[in-house]
């Protein structure tokens, strides 16, 4: 038989290929992982992490460095506009600022706040001005009888009477001393030149109209305004002509005194009334509001995505695998679900379920009964797309399960569809519990639970005079609806080749 071999000297080495095409030094990435690359190229979706970060960030850290408790109230400082005493005396910043109209008699109520808290008799409003407690900041020019005027909302509360037992008395005069600060005022006879005993600033003589008065010739007569007017005081003198600075409330140890509450509420919290973003209509903190809205919108929305991903994700894997009538028959379920509108499944389960369970349980059972819905069409669509796969026949004819192929081979190309749907679904339960709360159907608030929504649904009716309330939480739910769409646009690119743009 004659040799067909072929010489071995007619062969010779192949070259090796070229690095760009192989270089055994370099890891080379899975799907994920250059999904994950991708979307940290995107610039976007990084500075919304990072903004949702800081929001996230803010809900934690604020109850920890504010210098008071969430459930603290103060109806004396309720509404009150951001103020941090710091900023306020550096930059003229976030401080308590209000401007108002005012008359005569209304100039005249401020200007003896800051006199009574001075004691100064016959101080003028020129020397009001420049005292330490004046809620005046300033005063523009006269239009009339009005004048426009910027006033320290948490000094224009002035003074206010208190009941404490004689314990309290006495730690308040060891204040006082230790931090030189007046708390305790003398109080206010009732007699004919006080026309509110209950108001704890009128303790100048007035007639019953809030007319500063003044001894003449021929009795007391109303003084005009004018910033060289003095006032009288009316004061509660004893016997040997000394000012009362307490008196029995006839309950027990009891005693009535007047405070200066700016003052007074140093003594009790042992710092300024400082407020970052001011207070609500109840006087609590709005800042901590805030913080706790926060937290409670998004561990509800990622709540609600989470197990919306994890039905969504079984009932189409389901149906997408096994077709025919197991198929038929879930989406005649989903079909009847589709229709039912959810503010009409939200407002039964409040009706009925929330007095049971409670409002937030069953605002979940409201999200959950038809939000699967869309993650389910998903992976059902995925399903039938791979399930005839060559990987998934060669999976089917090596022996593998059901329960392997689906979970193992199959579900896998699906999660790249699935994670960008739950992040975009997590600023729509945001969303949607804020209207909810705010158009009253949903009230988180009657069992003491702060919400982004029910902040916003607290401050509806009054924020055209008070618009911090609205501001704060209007803001955060916007920078997180927006936050969250550009994060969930940069998922979309990162996990479909298709929509590559930079490699």
């Amino acid at each position: 038989m004659k040799d067909t071999s072929i010489p071995r000297e007619l062969f010779s080495k192949a070259p090796p290929p070229p690095s760009e095409a192989y270089n055994p030094e370099v890891r080379h990435v899975g799907y994920f992982g250059e999904a994950i690359r991708r979307f940290v190229r995107h610039g976007a979706s990084r500075i919304a992490l990072c903004v949702i970060a800081i929001i996230a960030l803010f809900s934690l850290v604020a109850p920890l460095v504010i210098p008071r408790d969430e459930s603290v109230m103060d109806p004396y400082y309720a509404k009150l506009p951001p103020r941090v005493a710091a900023s306020a005396e550096g930059m003229g910043l976030l401080h308590g600022e209000v401007r108002r109209r005012l008359g005569g008699e209304g100039l005249t109520g401020l200007a003896a706040i800051a006199i009574g808290a001075a004691e100064n008799d016959g101080a003028t409003l020129a020397l009001a001005m420049g005292e330490k407690y004046s809620p005046i900041i300033d005063i523009g020019e006269a239009e009339g009888r009005i004048r426009p005027v910027k006033i320290d909302a948490y000094l224009e509360v002035g003074f206010v009477y208190k009941s404490v037992t004689r314990e309290e008395y006495e730690l308040i005069i060891k204040w006082q001393e230790e931090s030189g600060e007046r708390v305790l005022f003398p109080l206010v006879a009732d007699n004919e030149f006080c026309p509110d005993i209950k108001d704890a600033n009128m303790w100048y003589k007035a007639d019953s109209d809030g007319f500063a008065l003044k001894k003449g010739d021929t009795g007391y007569e109303k003084v005009a305004f004018s910033e060289e007017m003095t006032l009288e005081d009316n004061y509660m003198y004893d016997t040997e002509g000394n000012p009362m600075y307490s008196a029995p409330t006839g309950r027990g140890d009891a005693l009535r005194v007047r405070v200066l509450y700016y003052n007074y509420y140093r003594y009790k919290n042992g710092a300024e009334p400082d407020y970052i973003f001011g207070t609500d209509s109840q006087g609590y903190d709005l800042a901590l509001r805030v913080a706790g809205g926060i937290r409670v919108s998004l561990l509800l929305a990622i709540v609600v995505s989470l197990i919306n991903f994890l039905i969504g994700a079984l009932v189409g894997a389901v149906e997408g695998y096994y077709g025919g009538a197991v198929d038929l028959a879930i989406e005649r379920v989903t079909d009847i679900l589709s229709g039912v509108p959810f503010i009409v499944v939200a407002t039964l389960f409040q009706i009925y379920l929330s007095d049971r369970v409670g409002a937030i349980p069953s605002l979940l059972f409201a999200f959950v009964l038809t939000g699967w819905l869309g993650t389910a069409n998903r992976v059902r669509a995925q399903f039938y797309r791979y399930k005839s796969a060559e990987y998934v026949l060669a999976a089917r004819s090596m022996g593998a399960s059901d329960a392997r192929i689906m979970w193992r081979h199959i579900f896998p190309n699906t999660l790249g569809t699935l994670i960008t749907a739950s992040a975009l679904a997590i600023p729509g339960v945001i969303f949607t519990e804020s209207m909810l709360s705010f158009l009253g159907i949903v009230n988180l608030g009657a069992e003491g639970i702060t919400s982004l929504g029910t902040l916003l649904s607290d401050a509806s009716g009054i924020w055209v005079n008070y618009p911090h309330l609205m501001m704060a939480p209007a803001l955060i739910i916007s920078l997180l609806m927006i936050s969250f769409n550009l994060i969930g646009n940069g998922l979309r690119e990162a996990f479909n080749p298709s929509m590559k743009g930079d490699g």
